[in-house]
């Protein structure tokens, strides 16, 4: 049977870096940020209204210009909509008899039912790290993102509306559920180098 290890926290953790390493060192599969979206072209809108609103979304303009309660309420709605895709995803590679590193909308509550403190990790950041360096990486959403905002005709004001709907999800209250979820946690530490924090994580997740 396979064994999975999640990773969870908010941006600029390092989530992404560590899973990847992690599915290297130890030969396991990588369950990369959005991996859900392999099943995004066959989703029922009715079903999966939110993550349809992306897939369907003519102008992504209007993706940026939306309100921080918009955003909020579509982040919120996004994720418990990806839970269910992802569960459906992991249960396929329940048999493969390997290690399957999950970077994951699952939600601290399920992961409390299917999994255990030794399987899941919550890694974190400072909130205003979080928010202020969101565009700093080269991921590719991001940086169409960014671009999008820099097309604005008020940039400035459409950078300031955006800034505040990341605020909203990379939250006090955010930070501090993850911080006290029970499970083992990692705060981002830049002083630290990334093979040490890889052998932190691996001791963490009893790997």
């Amino acid at each position: 049977m396979s064994e999975f290890y999640y990773i969870i926290g908010n941006a600029y953790a390092g989530k992404s870096t560590m899973l990847k390493l992690l599915a290297e060192k130890y030969d396991g599969i990588l369950c990369e940020e959005n991996y859900h979206n392999k099943m995004l072209d066959s989703l029922d809108k009715k079903e999966f209204p939110n993550l349809c609103y992306t897939r369907d979304l003519i102008d992504w303009h209007d993706f940026v210009r939306r309100s921080p309660d918009e955003y909020e309420r579509w982040i919120n709605e996004v994720s418990k909509e990806c839970e269910v895709l992802e569960l459906k995803i992991l249960k396929e590679y329940e048999n493969l008899d390997k290690k399957i590193f999950v970077d994951t909308n699952i939600s601290i509550e399920t992961l409390k039912k299917i999994s255990d403190k030794d399987h899941v990790l919550v890694m974190l950041a400072d909130p205003s790290v979080s928010i202020n360096r969101f565009f700093e990486r080269a991921d590719r959403e991001k940086q169409f993102l960014y671009k999008l905002l820099l097309e604005e005709e008020n940039k400035e004001k459409a950078l300031a509306n955006f800034k505040e709907c990341l605020e909203r999800i990379n939250s006090k209250e955010n930070y501090n559920k993850y911080l006290n979820s029970g499970f083992n946690v990692l705060l981002r530490d830049d002083k630290r180098e990334i093979e040490e924090t890889l052998e932190i994580v691996s001791k963490m997740l009893k790997l």
